[in-house]
């Protein structure tokens, strides 16, 4: 039953991957980040550090290999840039959708594993306070890099939106005024259980594969 247990991780982690694929494509694009610097970025930022914890985490207890993160945060960052390439083809231009910088944080998450020597619980409480910390930082230099979001909303609407959703002029300062340390708060508060569920699905995962070879 080795290859059934090894298929089924393997099976749970591309679908992570394509999942968090999917949810830059629906809440990374400019219609998204109208309004990016105060409601949206916080979303997003929640949004995709735990979506990266929970697969990140799985996929590196799983492995019990330090750079095991890294390397799935690599593979969400590829998929997302071949996604990139749908919109392209109907028109849109290649930065419409911002890929999140998901590495860094990921990379942040090995080395919290290898310098506690493979400790599952400083992983999951260290380490996923630190990708819920670093992910609204490393994601708000990336999003200063790429075109103005208004801009391109407005030039480029997305064709599946209802007209209500129209974008408009931002409202500065109308929740917050610090994105960045909502969104690492938040962020680091809401990780660091996600990580526990990634791990516990790792051990689920093997006590169902472990049920399943008694048949054997």
């Amino acid at each position: 039953m080795v290859w059934l247990r090894r298929t089924t991780h393997y099976l749970f982690i591309v679908v992570v991957a394509v999942n968090s694929t999917l949810l830059t494509i629906n809440a990374g694009d400019y219609i998204f980040y109208t309004d990016w610097m105060w409601t949206s970025f916080v979303v997003f930022s929640v949004s995709q550090s735990t979506m990266l914890a929970v697969g990140a985490i799985y996929y590196m207890l799983f492995t019990g290999v330090p750079g095991t993160a890294t390397y799935y945060a690599t593979i969400m960052t590829i998929y997302t840039w071949v996604a990139k390439g749908a919109w392209f083809a109907l028109g849109y231009p290649y930065d419409f959708i911002v890929v999140p910088v998901w590495i860094p944080s990921a990379m942040l998450l090995d080395l919290t594993y290898w310098a506690t020597r493979r400790n599952k619980h400083a992983a999951i409480l260290i380490g996923g306070s630190l990708v819920g910390l670093s992910f609204p930082l490393f994601n708000m230099v990336n999003l200063l890099l790429v075109r103005d979001p208004l801009e391109v909303a407005f030039k480029y609407p997305r064709p599946t939106l209802p007209a209500y959703m129209t974008p408009i002029e931002p409202q500065v300062g109308k929740f917050y005024n610090s994105p960045v340390a909502l969104g690492s708060g938040a962020g680091a508060v809401l990780t660091v259980p996600i990580a526990a569920l990634g791990a516990k699905l790792n051990t689920w995962t093997y006590r169902w594969m472990a049920a399943w070879s008694k048949w054997d």
